[in-house]
């Protein structure tokens, strides 16, 4: 049962994560909040009411999803300016992270109205977090578009990030993005992560090809899935410009020496051609002016 010494505030919109997978994935706070709202606005009634179930919550549920949100975003607004308490919960994970709730929650803002979010559990992190790929720095880019040409646009602007891609897509499209990917972002290492939580989970590493070909043969390929990848590599030139920039960087900002003896010395140093080291000279030297411009 939830806690009823928990009191929610009237008027109140509630954005509360819910389990990705595993319905023992959900904080105390949350079930806390669930049993104590005055409504629950669900992505999907059906699969909300099987969590309240689990955790004896009663609470009243409405449907709250892409279809029918910009008639209920303007109901439940009412409710909220009446004084009602409200919980937005999608079918799993975080509301209006690529799934419906950001009109709403938009529209609570509009309206004064206060928000507070209840978080847990996240795709996203849950399969960054087992990846093991660069956690420092990423990109979620959520699902590509169902559109040919927009896809592979979207693509080609992440095909230089520098920073791990997170990607969410249905298992019926998954086969054909692979190859998309591969085809323009080349054979880079990834990660595969579907049924996360649950039974099935299954985590699957290596190159894209080799992903693919493992999807290939299989008979269907189940369960949403997040896929993440690589950031793009620096091959040993880009590398090697990065720490000469950084020294350049460096020697510069103490203002011990001349620029065409940092320059001389750099170029020296690395066996990189004077130009090249100049130019970078030139552009970190505006730079720092710039930055001690006011």
């Amino acid at each position: 049962m939830a806690d009823k010494r928990y009191d929610s505030t009237p008027g109140m919109l509630y954005i509360v994560a819910t389990p990705i997978g595993n319905l023992e994935d959900i904080t105390l706070r949350a079930l806390a909040v669930l049993g104590q709202v005055d409504l629950i606005a669900a992505e999907d009634t059906r699969w909300t009411i099987k969590l309240l179930e689990r955790h004896q919550i009663k609470t009243r549920l409405i449907s709250y999803h892409e279809h029918n949100e910009v008639e209920r975003t303007k109901s439940i607004v009412e409710k909220l300016r009446g004084g009602l308490s409200v919980a937005l919960v999608s079918n799993a994970g975080t509301p209006s992270v690529s799934d419906p709730g950001f009109r709403l929650i938009r529209e609570a803002i509009a309206n004064d109205i206060v928000l507070v979010p209840i978080p847990g559990a996240s795709a996203i992190i849950t399969a960054l977090s087992a990846s093991g790929l660069a956690t420092d720095s990423f990109v979620f880019v959520g699902f590509l578009s169902k559109k040919d040409g927009k896809r592979r646009s979207q693509i080609q602007a992440l095909e230089g990030e520098e920073r791990t891609v997170i990607l969410y897509e249905s298992p019926f499209r998954i086969l054909p993005l692979l190859k998309e990917l591969i085809e323009i972002m080349g054979d880079r290492y990834g990660v595969i992560s579907r049924e996360m939580t649950k039974t099935h989970e299954e985590f699957l590493r290596g190159n894209l090809s080799e992903i693919l070909e493992n999807l290939k043969n299989r008979p269907a390929v189940k369960g949403e899935i997040t896929l993440l990848l690589e950031k793009k590599q620096k091959d040993d030139a880009e590398a090697l410009l990065d720490v000469v920039r950084e020294e350049l960087r460096i020697r510069i900002a103490a203002k011990e020496e001349t620029l065409s003896s940092i320059v001389r010395k750099t170029s020296t140093k690395y066996g990189l051609p004077k130009k090249i080291v100049y130019s970078e000279a030139l552009k970190i030297n505006e730079r720092l002016i710039n930055s001690t411009t006011y």
